[in-house]
């Protein structure tokens, strides 16, 4: 049975490669796979896949299309958070007619819990009752840790087995998920990263406002020009409430002074009764629960933990990774982020050790000269 891994992805020593080697009907020659799908997905006296309701579709409804082979099931909490997402980019491609299908490969032990889960997936699926070809798949395809996506070309060849990642990470935007065009998405994403702005960084194709927690929105182009703060959260997180409250505190004297300072929440809240009950109690704006550009924002700052404040400049250019510490330590002092006011900062602390540490030499000092006058006077009684 394969291994739920917390994030979501196979260990980092499962590679592609290993999949093509497990095929004994490749070139031989260290080339990539080629599989056909019928033989791939068939099995005796069976043609057809099935849909949740029931439905049979043969498999050669797969001809001409790039084909993921969804390895999942419904014990797995990974698989949980992931299938949304997966859906989200299938729906997505097939309202814009991309040639896209999944096949889910279940592990599920009982057929209850098959059907239920696959009764929120709009693809097809390997009959429950088929546990032999549902185990070929895992073993051919060395499927070490679920959720797993193996996506296949047109030809059946293996375009990556990092689907899950891919799919997190670049949403429908991958499509066709092939190796150039997974290149040309790292390019873009350079060159994005070299002339970022404010509105590279927030705005999507389907969306091109923030809003505000009574439901307003606001365009991302009235931010321009202000410092702004990217709040990374998790409601459900303790260490987030009492930085949100410091947070606020120095939002609210901000706002008071006039200064050109925003926050914009990037919620990683899984559920919306938490992401409403969060943002409610906060002062500032926020990107819509689920959005689909967070997970590229989480990758894009190297999101390492939350809460994590990163710093755009009025500029559009990030001014600090992280500066939720410096929030934490010195509050409204340590605004505009600016490597200036940083320095300054650093500079008094610096002093303020040199102070501390002086004032404990000069006690030690005088700890060590009392001791030495105690012990001179009982020598001299002794003597």
């Amino acid at each position: 049975m394969p291994t739920a891994f917390t994030n979501g992805e196979h260990p980092p020593e499962h590679r592609e490669a290993s999949m093509a080697e497990a095929d004994k009907g490749g070139d031989g020659d260290g080339g990539v796979a080629t599989h056909d799908l019928k033989s791939l997905l068939a099995a005796d006296g069976r043609d057809f896949l099935v849909r949740n309701n029931g439905d049979q579709v043969n498999i050669s409804s797969l001809d001409g299309k790039i084909v993921g082979l969804y390895f999942s099931a419904s014990w797995c909490g990974p698989c949980h958070r992931f299938t949304p997402k997966l859906v989200e980019v299938y729906n997505e491609l097939s309202s814009k007619g991309g040639k896209f299908e999944v096949v889910f490969i279940s592990s599920d032990e009982d057929e209850d819990s098959f059907s239920t889960y696959f009764s929120n997936m709009p693809w097809l699926a390997i009959p429950f009752s088929d546990s032999q070809t549902r185990d070929n798949l895992s073993d051919l395809f060395d499927v070490v840790g679920i959720p797993c996506l193996v996506i296949l070309d047109e030809n059946g060849r293996i375009l990556t087995n990092k689907g899950v990642s891919i799919v997190k990470d670049y949403g429908s935007e991958a499509y066709p998920f092939t190796p150039e065009r997974m290149e040309k998405m790292k390019e873009e994403e350079e060159y994005a990263r070299e002339n970022q702005t404010l509105q590279r960084v927030l705005v999507s194709s389907s969306r091109d406002f923030v809003i505000s927690n009574n439901g307003n929105k606001v365009p991302v182009a009235e931010l321009e020009g202000k410092i702004v703060g990217l709040y990374f959260s998790i409601s459900s997180f303790g260490s987030r409430r009492e930085f949100t409250l410091q947070l606020a505190e120095m939002y609210k004297k901000l706002q008071e002074k006039g200064e050109s300072f925003e926050v914009v929440l990037i919620s990683l809240d899984d559920d919306k009764s938490s992401y409403d009950q969060g943002f409610s109690a906060m002062p500032w704006l926020a990107v819509p629960f689920k959005d689909r550009i967070i997970d590229r924002l989480v990758r894009y700052f190297e999101l390492e933990t939350v809460p994590t404040l990163v710093i755009i400049g009025s500029d559009g250019k990030t001014l600090h990774a992280n500066a939720a510490e410096l929030v934490e330590e010195y509050g409204i002092d340590a605004y505009p982020f600016s490597p200036e006011k940083l320095g300054r900062l650093s500079k008094k602390r610096r002093q303020r050790w040199k102070h501390k540490l002086w004032s404990h030499y000069l006690f030690l000092g005088r700890k060590i000269m009392s001791l030495g006058r105690t012990v001179s006077r009982c020598l001299s009684r002794s003597s």
